[in-house]
This record gives structure tokens, sequence and C-alpha cells, in this order.
């Protein structure tokens, strides 16, 4: 067996980094793609590697020739590579197709080694590989058969997304046997060549054979744990850095992006917090039946999203503004203040981030769990001379949480010491007490010098929409702060959200019951497991502490890179230390796992 390597593109999306380089010779964590793509080949054993060159193709030998590959490498130019596609370049081959089988890659795909051995290795004689259709995905499409016999060849032109759920992409990694080479591509690729012309894609003419009874070629699916990815852009490079970065280096690269993590359809997400059981599925239909609108047409200004925020809460218009989530919010108000802030850690550390940290004053809780209550709270700041004073409860990341008449203590306080008071509640609705939230009109009348912030994205599962909220009975602040805002700062679709939220009051409350049930559940099997000790939470996330030997960090690199699993390591958290992980509560079968992840990895000595 023999592999064909195309590589004669420019590569004009990588830009500056094709600027004078060919496609293949860009670096992925400091490695040319076209060098690992070498060394995998060479694990095979293959008689010969066959590689189109074309642009830069002189620098490409050059740098190929100084790598010392054992299998002997062979050449083709295209010289044309500029007008033709490579369609040309697989027919300036052709002649090698037709001695022997042939694996056949194009140069800008990174994967790991099994993906490759899977294809060499299937007894089936010619394949073409494809993956499940993810929304990342673009190019050619196939359907498939439950023979596996290739039904349909979909170009991106013909490709219809209410049809997705039945595609396949086609990993553009082939095996050619000889004979299907001889008796059915090549001569469909000279004639289609002929006819149409070489400025085409080689996909074309398997759309060609599929035709045929029997096209001689069969789709190989390719397990959903099995890595890969197409680099077109500059983004793409990015995703594959954090895909085949070095162990260790991996869940830094991906906490990094902060979100975004569609791009990666295997991974399990329990690092970032959203409710697992809300919206339900009748309204995000809603919303898609009113996607053309939403997306053609301006939102509303702050006018109106005042008055749709103000009826979901029961407040006044004046007493709340939207925000283009919590962030924004948290921004803005933490601009209007001055002198000492005190704030409580381990906390949500965007409030100390937005603050000149001289003027920061910090409480550490004592203890094990990182509790605390009001008393603790008073005792420790009433000779600090902070004139503001950041809550979050449920605090985050340790789900320490302060009761409503611990609360109103602590408002009581500030009130009478002239101390803001700015209470952070995205995580309340999932505490067990009922009436938990200080969003009421005639308290925030008789306490100006409390603002409530809420991000709607963590506890009503929308993170997508972005949005968050601010309410306060200063109505001069709430005004200050809606002229700092942009006039347009949530999109149509949040605003629209906004709108309709109010029909699903009773989805939401249920699925804040069954958070709270999974919670209970998934803390107690978590603290049945050797090594973890479960920290008491009233949020949708979890601390745990290591005690097994394993720090915090590698039990994450651990999980994403064995059970493409993300948890939050707190080691670089402020106030934690190296053993605690955060571990957000999704549904039961995420849950278990997750569960099972860890009881394999903590008493299966694999740290």
């Amino acid at each position: 067996m023999q592999a064909i390597i195309l590589a004669a593109g420019m590569g004009k999306r990588l830009k500056q980094l094709t600027q004078n380089n060919t496609k293949c010779m860009v670096k992925v964590n400091g490695v040319p793609l076209i060098n690992r793509t070498l060394k995998q080949l060479e694990a095979l054993c293959l008689t010969r590697i066959v590689i189109v060159t074309g642009y830069e193709g002189q620098r490409l030998r050059d740098h190929i020739d100084s790598l010392g590959v054992r299998t002997p490498v062979v050449y083709v130019g295209n010289p044309i590579y500029d007008k033709t596609n490579n369609i040309y370049s697989l027919y300036l081959a052709r002649d090698y197709l037709l001695q022997e089988d042939t694996l056949l890659l194009e140069s800008d795909i990174i994967f790991e080694d099994s993906v490759l051995r899977c294809l060499a290795e299937d007894p089936r004689d010619s394949l073409a590989l494809v993956a499940r259709y993810e929304s990342w995905m673009d190019g050619t499409c196939v359907r498939l058969s439950e023979q596996d016999d290739i039904e349909a060849v979909i170009p991106g032109s013909k490709f219809r997304f209410s049809e997705a759920d039945s595609y396949f992409k086609t990993v553009n990694l082939y095996k050619f046997g000889r004979d299907f080479s001889r008796h059915y591509y090549v001569p469909f690729l000279e004639a289609y060549i002929q006819a149409l012309g070489n400025n085409e894609y080689y996909e074309q003419v398997l759309k060609v054979l599929v035709a045929l009874d029997n096209p001689g070629i069969k789709g190989k699916r390719l397990d959903e744990n099995q890595r890969w990815y197409e680099i077109d852009d500059i983004q793409d490079l990015d995703i594959a850095e954090s895909m085949f970065a070095p162990e260790g280096d991996r869940v830094r690269l991906l906490s990094r992006r902060y979100g975004g993590y569609w791009r990666y359809p295997q991974l399990v997400d329990f690092c970032y917090l959203v409710n697992s059981y809300y919206p339900p599925r009748k309204l995000l239909d809603e919303m898609k039946a009113n996607f053309d609108a939403l997306a053609c047409q301006y939102p509303s200004g702050m006018y109106v999203n005042s008055l749709l925020a103000a009826r979901n809460f029961s407040l006044r218009p004046d007493q709340i503004l939207v925000g283009n989530g919590a962030a924004e919010l948290i921004r803005s108000v933490l601009g209007t203040l001055s002198g000492k802030l005190g704030v409580i850690r381990p906390t949500f550390e965007e409030y100390c981030s937005r603050y000149p940290a001289e003027d920061l004053v910090v409480y550490y809780p004592g203890g094990d769990c990182f509790a605390y209550g009001a008393e603790d709270l008073i005792h420790y700041f009433e000779d600090k001379k902070i004139r503001n004073l950041v809550l979050v409860n449920p605090d985050n990341p340790s789900g320490n949480y302060l009761c409503r008449r611990d609360m109103e203590r602590l408002i009581r306080w500030t009130g009478e010491r002239g101390i803001t008071l700015i209470a952070d509640e995205s995580f309340v609705d999932f505490a067990d007490e009922e009436n938990a939230s200080l969003m009421d009109e005639a308290l925030l009348d008789q306490n100006p010098h409390l603002v409530v912030i809420k991000s709607i994205s963590k506890s009503y599962g929308i993170p997508g929409l972005r949005l968050g909220v601010a309410a306060s009975g200063n109505s001069g602040l709430i005004g200050r702060l809606k002229k700092d805002v942009a006039i347009w700062n949530i999109n149509s679709f949040g605003e629209f959200y906004l709108q309709i939220e109010e029909k699903y009051k009773k989805d939401y409350l249920r699925s804040l019951t069954l958070v709270r049930a999974e919670r209970a559940r998934f803390a107690q099997q978590l603290a049945e497991i050797p090594g973890l000790r479960v920290i008491p939470s009233q949020a949708n996330y979890l601390m745990v502490e290591l005690t097994a030997p394993a720090g915090a960090s590698k039990l994450a690199e651990r999980l994403l890179n064995g059970y493409h699993i993300l948890i939050k390591d707190l080691s670089a958290k402020a106030g934690v230390g190296e053993r605690f992980i955060r571990l957000a509560v999704r549904n039961r079968e995420d849950d278990d796992r997750l569960i099972a992840a860890l009881r394999e990895t903590l008493t299966g000595d694999l740290l």
C-alpha cells in the first residue's frame, strides 16, 4: 500500500501564515502539519509516499527531504496549481493510483493516529472516511445506507440544513483499492476532466460513481471519539491547536476560549454553568419560527427592554436595566463606584478584576468548606472602612449560601453605614429556600444602596443569548447605567426571549426542581468515590476537594484527554489552592458519565 498527499494548494485563507509557505507547513503546536502526517504514514510501513506539490513546491520538497523519512518519497509537480483545483492534482498522480492500493490524503487535515490506522486496517477494499455531520463542518457530505453504501454525495451547493441529521461529512481521507482505481475511479477521473475541465474537486468523480449500481466504494464511519480537524483558516488553526495540544496544555487552551464548545462536538462541558433542564423545546421552537425576522430586523432599545425585564421580574422600568450578559452590567456598575471594595474570596473574579487591586479588601472564609454567614462578614468588614461590598450568593465556586434572613441583616448593616451592597444572585434560583431573590419592588425602594445583578444565562440555560439584568431602587443610578451601555446592547434574539419568557414560567420552576434533585443525587454519588470530598452547595455546581494524591490540574487533563470531559480546575483561583475542582450539575446521563470517569480515574491508578 502507498499514500498520495495532495499538497499543491495556496491556502489563501490562512493569510500571512502561507504568504511564503505551503499550507501543509503551517505549524500546529509548533509542529508542521506535513511532519505529523509523514510520521503517521511511516508507522504503516508503506511502499512509498507520493506528494503532489504546487505552490512553494521547492520549499516543501527541501523541507521534506531534510526530515529523514525512511519511506521512499516521490514528488509530482502541478505547474498550474493557481489555475486548477485538487481534481487536477490527483489527475497528475493517476498513474500511481493504477499501481497499488492507495491511501489518499489532503494535506490540511490533522488527525490522531487511530484515524489513519482504522482506514488502513479495514478489510474492505475501497473506503471514504466519513464523520457524522456537526454544525462546524463545511464541504462535501454524503448519505449512507445501513450497509455503508454511499447513497448520495451532497456538495455544499446542495446542502439542506433540514436534512443535516442524515448527513456524514467526508473527512478527506480515502482508501482506493488498485482494482477500484483501475476500473472505476481513474477512467471516470479522466472523462470528467475532459468533459468539465480541471478546476473542480475530485469528490465530483465520487458523486458520478455513486450513481452506478455498484460504485465500488463504501463509506467508513469514524468513531465519534476519534479526533480530526480540517484547517482552512486561522480560527481552524486555533481550534486544532487546542484539540491536539500536548498533554498538560489542553485544559488551558480550551479554557481560554470561554465557550464556543459547539466546535468540539464530543466534549461534555462541566466547566461552564447553565441550567440543563431549561429552556423547553417549545420555547426554542418558537424562537426558531421567528428566526428570519429576528436576524434581519433591528432590536428595540433600552426603553423597551426595560419594560420587558420589569414585567418578567415584577419591578418598575426605572428599577431595572438589561445587559449584554451580567458581565456588561458588572463593568458598568463598578464604574460608578469609588473607595474601598469589600470582596469574599474565592468568588467570581470578574468583580475583582474590574476594580483597582489596591482598593480591594478581601475576606477569606475560615474552615474547610469556605462557609460564612452575615455575621462573619459584618465582623470582618466593620472596621475596614469599605464603601462598597460585593457578595455573590450562592457564591462561586463554593456554593455557599446566605439565606434571606442573613441577606436582610446584611442589607440593614450596609445601609446604616452608607455602604453600597452589590448582590449577585445569578444562582439564587437554585437554592432550596423559597422567595430567596432580592428583586422585590418594595425592598429595592426601601434600600437604594442595594444593587442586584443577575445573569439570565446561567439560571435560564441560554448563555448564547447573552442576557443579564441589574436592579436597584436608586432610579438615578439605573438611569446613569442605561446611558452608559449602548442603546442596542442586546440583539433581537435576546429581546424576543424576554418577550416570550413569561409564558414558560411553569417550565422554569419545574426545571429548578429537577436541578435541585439532581444536585443532591450527584453530590451523594460523588461523595462515595474514594479521593473526593464534596462541599455542600446551593447552586447548580459542586466544589470538590481531591483527597487522593493527584492534584486538580492533573485530574482535569486526564478527564479531558481520556474522556472528553472538561471540568473547572480551581488551582489558579485566589484563596483556593491546587486540590479543588468545580463540577457543573448537568443532567443525569451526563453526570453519570462523569461519575464513571472519576471512579475509573481515581480508583484505577490512572493518574
